[in-house]
């Protein structure tokens, strides 16, 4: 089993150090195969996702991902900044599924930024499409008739790839509680209009699965107001990566949400993927070890389910986890004073 570790910038080594401690703990016999993203890379190569990084992609069976993101590099022309090695492996490894879970752990109730009782209800999943919506369609600057900087972004899905996205919230949903929501603006933009259409469609081969669609900005207001209504919530590029964020401060933290991407691409264990935390680089605390590695952890831990077939051991590093934040070992976004290390010592006593 090889698994392809790239660290990135800021807290990102940081986080990554403490989930290969856990993963060492581990009776597994894995191979590392180490490489450069982001600001790093691109100081070392002159991009930020080299060649070679690509590469040891490819050799492996799945990727851990720390985070990418440095202000130093906001001069940069857009192809060249950090956050584009995270696109790019996203594009070239067709890596279309993104699966963010988020839930509640037993005595953090009151850490929401919900009232406990509404909190407690959270057991959701986010599958969120990740290779097309404006981060992918033609972008660029121009100069109006009027003489004015215009920039645009332009929003577009075809029916296929909304298809393989409904597949996977489908599927998803059948393998939770059976309850589908589809959120789109379907109201005002044709490829919402478009993605409802086929979601409908593809429903017709999932009957035992219940089917619901909300516009965006109500599901915005539905994950504050009764959270618990949601199983599984399949979405677009953009409104996904808005409303995973907004699940994490829902359920306490962003730095306790794991996520996993994945394509089509078999390996000889399950299915290639991606794993990283939903937080960014947090260039601002980086280096002064009070990073939170829980959701670099817990990404590991789907990693394992994933795309090596380890279930138990996928299970055994969440309840690790949980156990650890039931004894009120917390991190600063928390509340709590415990630095990344001992977090990552607390973790692996209770495996």
């Amino acid at each position: 089993m090889k698994i392809a570790v790239f660290a990135g910038d800021g807290i990102g080594p940081e986080v990554v150090a403490q989930a290969i401690r856990v993963l060492d703990a581990l009776p597994l016999r894995v191979s590392l195969l180490d490489g450069d993203v982001g600001g790093v890379a691109y100081r070392k190569h002159g991009h930020p996702l080299p060649a070679e990084t690509l590469v040891a992609a490819r050799e492996a069976d799945a990727i851990l991902f720390g985070a990418v993101g440095d202000f130093d590099c906001d001069h940069l022309e857009r192809h060249l900044r950090p956050e584009q090695a995270i696109l790019g492996l996203r594009s070239e490894l067709g890596l279309f599924a993104n699966l963010r879970p988020a839930k509640v752990f037993p005595g953090l109730e009151d850490r929401s930024a919900l009232k406990p009782e509404i909190a407690a209800a959270i057991d959701l999943l986010i599958v969120r499409e990740l290779n097309g919506d404006v981060y992918f369609g033609e972008k660029g600057m121009r100069t109006t008739p009027a003489g004015l900087r215009q920039g645009y972004d332009i929003m577009s899905y075809d029916e296929g790839e909304v298809r393989r996205i409904a597949i996977a919230g489908f599927e998803a949903a059948r393998k939770r509680r059976g309850r589908l929501c589809s959120v789109d603006k379907a109201n005002v933009l044709e490829t919402s209009q478009l993605w409802r259409d086929v979601v409908i469609e593809t429903h017709k081969d999932y009957p035992d699965v219940e089917l619901t669609h909300m516009y965006v900005d109500n599901a915005a207001m539905q994950l504050v107001k009764s959270p618990g209504q949601f199983d599984v919530v399949v979405t677009g590029n953009l409104f996904g990566d808005i409303l995973s964020d907004q699940a994490s401060m829902c359920v306490g933290s962003i730095g306790l949400l794991a996520s996993a991407s994945l394509g089509e691409r078999k390996t000889e264990y399950g299915t290639f993927g991606l794993y990283e935390p939903i937080h960014g680089s947090a260039p601002d605390i980086a280096g002064k070890g009070i990073a939170n590695p829980m959701a670099t952890i817990l990404s590991l831990a789907e990693l394992l389910r994933h795309s090596l077939g380890q279930h138990e051991q996928a299970a055994r590093i969440e309840a690790a986890v949980g156990r650890t934040l039931a004894d009120g070992i917390l991190g600063g976004d928390l509340g709590g004073n415990a630095g990344c290390s001992e977090i990552g010592d607390a973790v692996l006593a209770r495996l």
